[in-house]
């Protein structure tokens, strides 16, 4: 019997009725509780204007054909164009812009960069030989992703992020270092997409392997769109095709094995509309949620998300202590007595990110000690005392998410130093194949350093604002002490860890002195 992973556990694609058993009595009243605080109001798609733009099957191309054509040249400019990573349009557009973009997208929206991605978008065009048409047979050995692999969740797309920073800092490639290394980068993305397009079904490669989906999916639960939701979830229940899942005559399965019914958050919708169009009930719409609210209101918090949170903090502070002075004796010295050839070396780089993800974890887990919790066995009820094997669970988990904000935009805040001094040279480097010069430009800067260290620390400090209401209502929400008394100390102390990694991340800005 088939099977594929969904949004909140396993279904068969086989089988209809089991898509959505957990929903069904004796719990019915339990689910409805369960989604009461997840499910977004707010439906764009009832514009008629929306409407006809989702069901387009040229949309989702249309979104994917700019960056298509920008990253294309992308690879062309960095192999034939000039060395001169300033006057270069792959280095320029990809250092200096793309990456602020990204996590301006991350942080406003959620999942829009994996609907316009030209990675994804071209191998999924291969996969199923139209670039927007629906067609019935797919290209490739369709095979479904190993369940050994699966059950990592995003932990698997965390790693290839953590292994793709490193071979870009050992070549030193967002330097920006030569241009054909850019390129070279690129093409590898570009590879690596469509061979995993060409060996699994659907778009295994963007929900578990791509470098940025743990980014996006995880720091995108602070965005306004919530996803494509179902509308009624009765009539999502009691439907027997399941078009969203299996596909249907105007639309794809769901390309990132999502089923609308069962989605609390925007974790896994990449924004495509397939369900959508797919749906012969037309039950399906496209919501958008004030902004937190995937972070604050899922009942179902998973344990891969947790840690790919602390990991992903480990891996832009390590970005920061590599900007101190202290850094490169410490990052010297391991190479003299490794006989490496040079920054970074592994040790210190795994070992850093190591220890701030264990070192978050464990400021965490710490709250079970000072205040142990009632953990729930089901999202639905039956709730169960505390154990030894939960308890550092109980508070690590949802503690994780309340970081979420304050890492999304710590994140942001590192890529402001290029962004400031040096995007307006991506003019020049529009112009220069053509005998352009534009010299005034190459040598602006949009702020100085002590401005640009200004608006660093005051984006952290922003995002710190966000987990510190996230923890306040996680904390009030979710946490059940064993001793009700201590409610309000379990509330203190996730908000001190809120605000004691906001004030290190904001902090340790002062004496990067805006290093890029």
């Amino acid at each position: 019997m088939t099977t594929t992973q969904g949004n909140q556990g396993d279904f068969r694609l086989d089988d209809p009725i089991s898509v959505a058993v957990r929903l069904k009595d004796p719990i019915k009243r339990g689910a409805e509780e369960h989604f009461s605080i997840t499910d977004p109001k707010k439906d764009v798609s009832k514009s008629s204007l929306a409407s006809k733009i989702l069901h387009n099957r040229k949309y989702q191309f249309l979104l994917i054909l700019p960056n298509q054509i920008i990253f294309w040249l992308v690879i062309v400019s960095g192999i034939a164009g000039t060395v001169v990573p300033g006057l270069n349009f792959a280095t320029a557009i990809t250092w200096y812009v793309w990456f602020c973009v990204v996590f301006v997208l991350i942080a406003v929206v959620g999942r829009a960069w994996c609907a316009m991605c030209p990675f994804g978008g071209f191998a999924e065009w291969i996969q199923r030989r139209t670039m927007w048409k629906r067609l019935q047979s797919s290209l490739g050995l369709q095979l479904r992703y190993p369940e050994k692999l699966a059950v990592y969740g995003l932990l698997t797309s965390a790693g290839t992020f953590v292994l793709l920073t490193y071979i870009e800092e050992f070549f030193n490639i967002a330097g920006p270092g030569t241009p054909r290394d850019t390129s070279i980068m690129v093409i590898g993305i570009v590879t690596a997409a469509l061979l995993s397009f060409l060996v699994f079904e659907r778009r295994t490669f963007c929900r578990y392997v791509c470098p940025l989906s743990s980014v996006i999916g995880t720091l995108g639960a602070v965005g306004s769109a919530a996803g494509f939701r179902t509308k009624d979830r009765e009539t999502c229940m009691s439907c027997k095709t399941k078009d969203c899942m299996r596909g249907g005559e105007e639309g794809y399965g769901c390309p990132w094995y999502t089923w609308p019914g069962s989605a609390d958050s925007n974790l896994y919708c990449g924004l495509c509309s397939e369900c959508y169009k797919a749906c012969p009930s037309s039950n399906v719409g496209l919501f958008v949620q004030a902004p937190l609210t995937s972070v604050v209101a899922p009942s179902r918090r998973r344990a891969d998300i947790s840690w790919v949170v602390v990991i992903l903090m480990g891996l832009v502070m390590y970005q920061q202590f590599n900007a101190l002075s202290w850094y490169g004796t410490i990052d010297n010295w391991l190479n003299a007595h490794t006989f490496f050839p040079h920054y970074p070396n592994p040790i210190d780089y795994v070992g850093l990110i190591a220890l701030v993800a264990l070192s978050a974890a464990g400021l965490l887990g710490f709250g079970s000690k000072l205040v142990p919790l009632r953990v729930h066995k089901s999202p639905f009820g039956k709730e169960t005392f505390l154990t030894k094997a939960s308890s550092f669970r109980s508070w690590f988990i949802p503690g994780s998410y309340a970081l979420i904000p304050v890492v999304a935009t710590d994140y942001f805040a590192r890529q402001l130093p290029k962004f400031f001094k040096h995007s307006p040279r991506l003019i020049p480097s529009i112009i220069y194949p053509f005998g352009g010069r534009a010299n005034s430009l190459y040598n602006l800067h949009l702020l100085s350093h002590p401005g640009i260290v200004m608006v660093q620390m005051a984006v952290v400090i922003i995002g710190g604002i966000g987990s510190v209401y996230s923890a306040y209502r996680i904390s009030k929400r979710d946490f059940e002490p064993i001793d009700a008394n201590k409610k309000g100390l379990a509330t203190f102390y996730l908000v001190f860890v809120a605000v004691a990694v906001t004030a290190v991340m904001a902090g340790l800005y002062i004496p990067m002195h805006a290093a890029s």
